[in-house]
């Protein structure tokens, strides 16, 4: 079963004159009961920084949270001793665990564009840790799945996360097909950068989402050139 939710349904908020968010789940002020979580998918903000501004040192614990550069970078530093920039088509992970506070700037003289997830970890009480990785994602492989962050240790050469779950990005070429095959106990939630794709028969747009439910496969097929965002997630709490 497939969820549409358009892009004008997602929540804005424009807490700062330097900060543009659309949050795609209850966050900060917006609550809604009925859109807390996607199985361990806790938060998924799209934002835009705007040049020489960010978010001031912050605390987070108990939460792994993925930060994908798609456009400028960012400078973050952590409690842990982490000072790093993040580029466009790095992949950034912390685990929160007991723990951290950090900060992230984008110092540059242009805009920065950045996805940012939070997943409910599988394991609490965990050390505070840190990974990035230079992955290439926004102009890398085409027409396929590219996993960037994953629990599930049979992936190689990826960021890992304390989830049970896998973010995939695609970069599609109109006309071009992908099927991801899956299991009815595990959800599927799929985000739209840009272009036009075709889910399982559902047309979704820039910014458009498609949460799904006890499938075995996922088609998707390009109308136009696309990019987006796949996250594979457990159904069950016990699984996360």
């Amino acid at each position: 079963m497939l969820k549409y939710i358009s892009a004008a349904d997602r929540h804005h908020a424009a807490p700062a004159a330097w900060l543009s968010s659309y949050f795609l789940f209850s966050f900060a002020d917006y609550f809604d009961r009925d859109n807390m979580h996607f199985g361990p998918l806790r938060v998924f903000n799209d934002d835009s920084v705007a040049p020489q501004s960010g978010f001031p040192q912050h605390p987070h614990s108990e939460m792994e949270i993925v930060t994908l550069v798609l456009e400028g970078e960012i400078q973050h530093q952590d409690t842990m001793g982490n000072k790093t920039t993040i580029k466009a088509g790095e992949v950034q992970r912390m685990t929160a665990g007991t723990g951290l506070a950090h900060s992230e700037f984008n110092r540059q003289d242009k805009p920065l564009h950045l996805y940012q997830l939070w997943f409910i970890p599988g394991q609490k009480g965990l050390a505070p840790s840190y990974e990035q990785k230079d992955i290439g994602f926004t102009s890398g492989n085409k027409n396929e799945l590219v996993p960037l962050v994953t629990g599930q240790k049979v992936l190689e050469d990826v960021v890992y996360m304390n989830s049970n779950s896998t973010v995939y990005w695609a970069n599609l070429d109109c006309g071009k097909e992908i099927e991801f095959k899956t299991f009815p106990i595990r959800l599927t939630f799929i985000y739209v950068k840009e272009g036009v794709i075709f889910v399982n028969g559902t047309e979704l747009g820039p910014n458009d989402q498609a949460r799904m439910t006890g499938d075995d496969v996922v088609q998707i097929r390009a109308s136009k050139d696309a990019q987006f965002i796949l996250i594979d997630l457990p159904s069950s709490e016990s699984n996360y």
